[in-house]
């Protein structure tokens, strides 16, 4: 691909519910720029983006792909994002990397819950937006509703630049308000239109249409509010002004109609890329240098300042860091410094991508969206820059996961190969985290639900020939005490020659939730002699590490040393850790022994229809509900349960709401076990212990 100038660069992310057409939008636009012979489609799977084979059996976006190609004279970078709420942490972060969100809405189904939240992430971040009505021909579409609902939910003002000629089965086109004709779709998936009059039935809907748009157009800028006032109209060039100034201002959010998987509407999609902003009309980056934050602005003869925005193990070039060009221009083999680890890197074999295929090129610019291959230390939300400017962009937060799974290799003895794997995907998919079960020390993989794991347990298996099995992990459970005792732990040995011996007294008494662990020296006298106090602490830290009631670390607990015994050639710190032991586990359990479960604030964000069924569920769950909160249609919970209750949460909301829930969850602090829950608990943590000690 040819380079571009800067001013002829458009970035665009595609956005929206999982199912809405997004994927099919970008494979049109492949086809249609020429950059693909043929129409992918996602239904039979030969979409261009959606290429991993995960992706081609479920049938829609399980990450973010790219789609660089030319359009009449400009160089069009497309995002396409997962509308999963599985996935949208990978919308998030391209959504850092483009100048313009697309909004694409079904006609038939309209706001979902995916809408919302990308829509959301957009405004989080103050960029332009477009919204596509999709699915026009479908049956039981109704755009105008769809508009509505967008205007309703999303508490936005959309302003049509078309007006649809037909829907349903009938759709054929559509009217262009800003040239103030009709474009008839040819049949076939070509793309092709036909210019022709505007059909006097849709007369008077193009008249308001029109009117509209024109107010919206001069509202923007104060010499064409002024014409528009006296003339009452605005030609085509003073509507594209207003628009474009618009669009970037926020104040206007256009909506275009088509299909798709028909490639109709598609081409119109693209021409509205002449009144989107270009790189060179963003706001100035706010950077760190060093503890300073400074603001660089998006200049081609600046210097160079990249963010990565997604990273794919490609099984021929290895790992590939997908990074946009905030500042500056770079040539290919250039050196450049990752500044967040201080390390530098060589950018060889800069391409620009089109699903996975990869196309060549010789340097970048702002607003360019490329790839480059084999950089050693470089990951997702790095920053690159010139060696010279030091310069770091902060990285987005990334969310908490939801979900998490005890993995376990097949195979005994792959543990290592299984952890080396997971590292892998990490470096993909910054959600995932790897852990240890507290009490098992086996992996643990978390991340944003159920699918989210499972999809990369199969590319595990797909990708590094791992097998795994899953399981929920073991709930983090902590002992503690609700009484005092003071006890002796005394610890005696005489097996011929130099004996054991040592005599320990200690209070074991509660501290406040959240106290931790305190030990108190009260000796006095010599009663044990300074250098084994240290062993006393030592022994009853072990002891609470490795838990007495059921297992669990102990928390809370004050420890008093304050008498006890010794043996001038017996004692050693040895027999003082053990006697210290020993009147720990005694005193624990004469303190009236009991367990804390973590609880988590949950916010359940569903539809109005699912607030009694949800409400319940949480209630049935031991949790209790704290506040809700009217959100348009839908309805936020506010409520606190119990983790144990929650480890199936994401598919047993998605079953109650026919996956137009969604929900986050933070811990918020521990509560004693019920006192009925708790034998069942330490049975069976007890009987877990032995088998694995088994």
């Amino acid at each position: 691909m040819k380079h571009s100038e800067a001013r002829d660069v458009r970035t665009f992310a595609l956005i929206g519910h999982g199912g809405c057409g997004k994927t099919s939008i970008g494979d049109a636009i492949l086809f249609l720029s020429g950059a693909n012979s043929r129409l992918g489609k996602v239904d039979d799977r030969s979409s261009v983006l959606d290429h991993e084979p995960e992706e081609q059996e479920k049938g829609h976006s399980l990450s973010a792909h790219f789609a660089s190609v030319d359009w009449d004279g400009r160089r069009l970078h497309v995002v396409d994002t997962p509308g999963d709420g599985n996935f949208a942490y990978e919308a998030w972060i391209a959504l850092h990397g483009v100048d313009t969100a697309v909004l694409v809405v079904s006609a038939v189904d309209g706001v979902e819950v995916g809408t919302e939240k990308t829509w959301g992430f957009a405004t989080e971040l103050g960029l332009p937006r477009v919204v596509f009505v999709n699915k026009v021909d479908r049956e039981r579409a109704d755009p105008a509703v769809a508009v509505k609902d967008v205007e309703d939910r999303l508490g936005v003002r959309v302003v049509p630049l078309q007006v649809p000629i037909g829907r349903e089965a009938g759709f054929r086109g559509v009217v262009d308000l800003v040239r103030q004709k009709a474009l008839i779709f040819a049949p076939g998936g070509g793309g092709r239109v036909t210019v022709e009059a505007i059909p006097e039935s849709l007369a008077d809907e193009v008249r308001a249409a029109t009117e509209a748009m024109m107010d919206a157009a001069a509202s923007a800028d104060d010499e064409l509010i002024e014409k528009f006032l006296e003339a009452g109209e605005l030609t085509e060039d003073e509507l594209r002004v207003g628009l474009a100034k618009g669009i970037a201002q926020g104040a206007i959010v256009p909506a275009l109609f088509g299909s798709a998987t028909a490639n109709a509407g598609v081409a119109q999609l693209l021409d509205l890329t002449s009144v989107l902003p270009g790189p060179l009309g963003t706001p100035a980056r706010r950077v760190h240098r060093g503890d300073e934050e400074v603001t660089v602005p998006p200049d081609p003869a600046g210097p160079f300042l990249g963010l990565v925005i997604k990273t794919f193990i490609d099984p021929f070039a290895g790992k590939v860091n997908v990074f946009r060009v905030l500042s500056g221009t770079v040539a290919a083999e250039a050196p450049v410094l990752n500044s967040g680890k201080g390390t530098r890197e060589r950018l060889a074999h800069l391409s620009m991508l089109r699903g996975k295929k990869q196309e060549p090129i010789d340097q970048a610019t702002v607003g360019d969206v490329v790839a480059v291959a084999k950089l050693k230390e470089t990951a997702t939300l790095d920053t690159l820059c010139d060696e010279s400017a030091a310069l770091r962009v902060p990285p987005p937060p990334i969310p908490q996961p939801m979900m998490s799974y005890v993995v376990r290799p097949k195979s005994k003895g792959d543990e290592d190969k299984v952890k080396g794997a997971i590292l892998k995907l990490l470096e993909e998919d910054p959600n995932l985290h790897i852990g240890h079960d507290e009490l098992t020390k086996e992996i643990v993989l978390s991340g944003m639900g159920q699918q989210h794991i499972e999809i990369n347990v199969r590319r595990l298996r797909r990708k590094y020939g791992v097998d795994v099995e899953l399981d929920l992990p073991l709930v983090p459970y902590k002992e503690t005490i609700k009484g005092s005792a003071r006890v002796q732990g005394r610890h005696k040995k005489q097996t011929g020659g130099r004996g054991q011996f040592a005599d320990t007294w200690m209070r074991v008494e509660p501290l406040p939730r959240g106290g931790g662990f305190e030990f108190v020296d009260e000796i006095v006298g010599g009663a044990v002699p300074r250098q084994y106090i240290p062993a006393v602490e030592k022994g009853v830290r072990e002891t609470m590490a490795r838990g007495v009631l059921a297992g669990y670390p102990v928390v809370d607990v004050r420890v008093t040393l304050d008498d006890g015994g010794y043996h001038a050639v017996d004692s050693s710190e040895m027999a003082f850790k053990t006697a210290a032991s020993k009147g720990f586990k005694k005193g624990f359990m004469d303190c009236r022994p009991t367990l804390l479960e973590p609880i988590y604030d949950l916010d359940v964000l569903v539809p109005e229809e699912s607030v009694g069924d949800i409400m319940g569920d949480i209630n049935g769950r031991r949790g209790r509900v704290i506040t809700m909160e009217n959100r348009g249609r839908s309805t936020l919970v506010k409520a606190q349960v119990p983790l144990a209750e929650l480890l199936t949460y994401a598919p047993d909301l998605r079953s109650i709401t026919g996956g137009k829930g969604s929900f986050t969850m933070s811990l918020s602090h521990n509560e004693e076990v019920p006192p009925h829950l708790l034998p069942k608990l330490v049975a069976e943590s007890k009987r877990k212990v032995e088998e694995e000690e088994d």
